[in-house]
C-alpha cells in the first residue's frame, strides 16, 4: 500500500526484500543488526524510561505506550518492545519482510501489528504514536526532509523519535561499506549508498526542519578485540542514534 507522495526509492526496497527471509538467521545477511541489537535496545529503552517516566525494572515497564517500528523488517526491534508492554506497529514498504515478521511474532507468543505499508501513507491517514523508531531507514529513502516530515506527524505532542543512520566520512566508507560488504561479507555489495549517508549535524537539521526538537546523540561503536557494540558520548563517526521530542 502506497501513496502517490512516498519517499520509498524501489531499488532500495528490492535490495532487502532479497534477504527478508533471513532476518532471523543471526549469521545470514542481518548479521550486523543482531550484533548491534542489544546496544540499540539499550538506548532506545532508556530513552522511552526517560521521557515517559517509566521504570524498566517494573514487569511491563511500556503498557500503555504505542510505538511504531519503522521499516521494522522482521522485527528485531518490534519484538522486544511488545515484550516491555508497548503496543507496537510494525511497518515496511518490503512487503516480503511482513509475512516473515507475523509468522516470528506468532511463534514468539508476541501480539504485533505488522503492516506493508509507509510512513507517508500512515501520516496521511492520520496515525499518531508515542514513539517512533526510525532506525537505518533515513539513508535508504529517496527524500529524507519528506520523509522525516511524516514522521513528525506520525507523532503525538510530547512522543519521542529515535532515528539511527551512518555518518558520511571516509572512516564510513571503510568500515561500513568495504569492512562490512567486501571484506566481512556480512552484507550484500551495494546494499549501502556512501553518498546517501548522512552526518549527525545535517541529521539534527534535517530533523530541526521537520519540527521536531533533537535532545540526545550518540555513537555506536564497534570493538573488534571484544567483538561487540557500545554506546559513546564522543565517536559518532560511523554508525550513530539521536532522540527527538515534538514539542507541539
Amino acid at each position: 500500500m502506497q501513496t502517490s507522495e512516498t519517499t520509498v526509492d524501489p531499488a532500495e526496497i528490492a535490495k532487502f526484500e532479497a534477504m527478508a527471509a533471513e532476518w532471523w538467521d543471526p549469521n545470514g545477511k542481518f548479521k550486523p543488526l543482531h550484533m548491534l541489537n542489544p546496544c540499540r535496545l539499550d538506548y532506545i529503552s532508556s530513552q522511552i524510561a526517560a521521557e515517559f517516566g517509566r521504570d524498566l525494572t517494573a514487569p511491563m515497564p511500556f503498557e500503555g505506550l504505542r510505538i511504531l517500528d519503522i521499516g521494522c523488517g522482521g522485527g528485531l526491534l518490534s519484538e522486544p518492545m511488545a515484550r516491555l508492554g508497548a503496543t507496537v506497529v510494525g511497518a515496511d514498504a518490503a512487503e516480503r519482510n511482513i509475512p516473515v515478521a507475523r509468522v516470528h511474532a506468532e511463534q514468539s507468543g508476541l501480539q504485533i501489528d505488522y503492516r506493508h505499508t509507509t510512513a507517508e501513507a500512515m501520516a496521511e491517514a492520520g496515525e499518531q504514536f508515542d514513539v517512533v523508531l526510525n532506525m537505518e531507514v533515513v539513508e535508504h529513502v529517496s527524500d529524507p526532509p519528506a520523509y522525516l516530515r511524516a514522521c513528525h506527524d506520525l507523532l503525538k505532542s510530547g512522543g519521542l523519535m529515535v532515528c539511527s543512520t551512518i555518518n558520511r566520512n571516509p572512516k564510513s566508507f571503510m568500515m561500513a561499506i568495504v569492512g562490512a560488504e567486501f571484506v566481512m561479507r556480512w552484507l550484500p555489495k551495494g546494499t549501502h549508498e556512501w553518498s546517501k549517508f548522512i552526518t549527525p549535524d545535517e541529521l539534527f537539521s534535517l530533523i530541526s526542519r521537520a519540527g521536531l526538537d533533537p535532545v540526545d546523540r550518540k555513537g555506536f561503536v564497534f570493538n573488534p578485540v571484544t567483538w561487540n557494540w557500545s554506546l559513546s558520548d564522543k565517536d559518532l563517526s560511523v554508525n550513530y542514534v539521536t532522540a527527538s521530542i515534538r514539542r507541539g
